[in-house]
C-alpha cells in the first residue's frame, strides 16, 4: 500500500483559524499533497476561491479537479505579485504549512533526509542554481560556522563546519552524499543525541539553500497588504526560529516585534491574535503523524483599524 504523499498537520484547528467564510478567497502558501487545500474546498461555496502556491513540481500531482482551485507553481515568497496576476488585490485568509513534507523527506534522493542515501541536494525548487552540494563547496568555514549556529542552532558549530570543509579537501568532485554528511559529523554529536544533532545540521543547510526565513520574511509583510480587515493570518512552524519570526509579527506588525505606538500613546498593531499561546497537536495525533510533534500553530486576525 503506498504512503500518503502528506499528512495534514493541525488539519482542523488550522481549517478552523481560516474562519472561512464559503464566498471567501483564501491562499494555501505550501499547498503540497493538496491535504488543507482539500479541506478548505469542502467549507467553500461555489463562489469561494482557493489559490495554491508550492516551487516543487511534484505537487502538481495532487492538483484537484475544482474549478475554483488554481495551483501557481511558485514559492510563497511571490504570493502578491502573482495573484496580481489573477486579478486578486487581498483576500480573506491565508495559511502556510511550513518546512518539509513527508512526500520529500522520504524521497532520498532529494537529499532532506538523514535516512538512507542520497545526493546532498536539499532544493526545494530544482529551479534554483544551487543545492547543498553546491554550496559546502563554495563557502568558507567562517560561513559555514555561522549557517550552523543561526539555522541550525548547533552548539560548537566551528567544529562541524571544521569537519566539513577538512574533509571535503579529500572528497571527489563529484556529487556529495547525505550518509558522506553524516559520517563527518556523526562523531561530533552529543552522546544519546546523534539524530538530534544530524537533523539540526541538515535544517540548517536547506534553510540557507532555499532562504526559507527570507522567504517567510517575505509572506508575512506581504500579509499586511494582501489581507482584508479580519483576514486571518494562520502559520505553522516547526522550528523556534520560524515561531519566534511568526510570534513577533503577529504580535506587532514587524519581525523585531516593537510595538509601535500613536502620539497619544495608543498601540498601533496590525493584527488581533486568535490563539493565545501556540496550538499543539495532540497526543493522538502526535501518535500517528511524528510530523506533528514539534508544530506550532499560531492565528492572527487583521486588524479593521489598521488595513
Amino acid at each position: 500500500m503506498s504512503t500518503p504523499y502528506h499528512v495534514p498537520v493541525l488539519f482542523d484547528a488550522s481549517l478552523d483559524g481560516l474562519a472561512l467564510q464559503p464566498g471567501g478567497t483564501y491562499v494555501d502558501c505550501t499547498f503540497g499533497g493538496g491535504g488543507h487545500s482539500r479541506g478548505i474546498l469542502d467549507r467553500l461555496g461555489p463562489e469561494g476561491r482557493l489559490f495554491g502556491f508550492d516551487c516543487d513540481p511534484d505537487a502538481a500531482n495532487n492538483v484537484p479537479d475544482d474549478p475554483r482551485f488554481q495551483l501557481i507553481p511558485e514559492n510563497f515568497r511571490f504570493a502578491s505579485n502573482f495573484l496580481r496576476l489573477h486579478g486578486v488585490q487581498q483576500v480573506d485568509g491565508i495559511l502556510a504549512d511550513l518546512g518539509v513534507s513527508s512526500h520529500q523527506f522520504d524521497a532520498e534522493e532529494r537529499g532532506f533526509s538523514t535516512r538512507g542515501d542520497g545526493g546532498l541536494d536539499m532544493r526545494m525548487d530544482p529551479r534554483l542554481t544551487e543545492g547543498a552540494d553546491a554550496l559546502l563547496r563554495r563557502i568558507e568555514a567562517e560561513e559555514l560556522t555561522r549557517i550552523l549556529r543561526q539555522y541550525g542552532e548547533l552548539n560548537h558549530p566551528h567544529k562541524a563546519a571544521r569537519a566539513i570543509t577538512s574533509s571535503l579537501k579529500d572528497e571527489p568532485t563529484d556529487s556529495l552524499s547525505t550518509a558522506w554528511l553524516q559520517k563527518v559529523l556523526s562523531p561530533l554529536a552529543p552522546p544519546n543525541k546523534r539524530n538530534q544533532y544530524l537533523a539540526q545540521a541538515f535544517q540548517a543547510l536547506r534553510i540557507a539553500v532555499n532562504d526559507e526565513l527570507g522567504a517567510l520574511t517575505d509572506l508575512l509583510r506581504a500579509s499586511l497588504r494582501l489581507l482584508k480587515p479580519e483576514g486571518r493570518l494562520v502559520i505553522i512552524s516547526y522550528h523556534s526560529l520560524e515561531d519566534r519570526m511568526v510570534k513577533r509579527f503577529m504580535r506587532a506588525g514587524n519581525l523585531e516585534g516593537d510595538i509601535q505606538k500613536d502620539f497619544k500613546g495608543r498601540a498601533l498593531v496590525p493584527f488581533d491574535k486568535v490563539t493565545g499561546k501556540a496550538i499543539v497537536a495532540d497526543a493522538e495525533e502526535m501518535a500517528h503523524n511524528p510530523r506533528s510533534r514539534s508544530a506550532r500553530l499560531r492565528v492572527a486576525a487583521r486588524n479593521t483599524l489598521a488595513a
